[in-house]
C-alpha cells in the first residue's frame, strides 16, 4: 500500500515540474518565473526524496542538501538582480 502511495505521489510531483516548466518557459512577468523556478527546485528535492523512500537508501542526502542551497541561493540572486539590476554589491570606499 505504501509503495503504490509513493508512486502515485512521485507522479504527481512530476506532474507539477512540467506545470512549473511551463510557467519557467510562458510566466507573464519576470517574478512568475522566478517563483516557478524556485517552485521546480522544491519539486525536484522532493521527487528526489521520494526515490529515496522507494529504494530504502540515504545516498541521495548530498544532491537533496545542494539541489536545496542552489535553489535557494539561485532565487535569492534572481531576486536581487530583478530589484536592483546587480547580483553583487561592491562598495569602493
Amino acid at each position: 500500500m505504501l509503495e503504490t502511495t509513493l508512486w502515485i505521489v512521485l507522479v504527481m510531483l512530476s506532474i507539477a515540474v512540467l506545470l512549473c516548466f511551463i510557467r519557467v518557459v510562458k510566466g507573464p512577468t519576470m517574478s512568475d518565473r522566478i517563483l516557478a523556478i524556485d517552485l521546480l527546485g522544491i519539486n525536484m528535492i522532493g521527487i528526489i526524496g521520494l526515490i529515496m523512500i522507494i529504494q530504502d537508501t540515504l545516498v541521495y542526502v548530498d544532491v537533496l542538501l545542494v539541489l536545496g542551497i542552489i535553489a535557494f541561493i539561485g532565487s535569492i540572486a534572481l531576486s536581487k538582480f530583478i530589484e536592483r539590476g546587480i547580483v553583487v554589491d561592491r562598495d569602493n570606499n
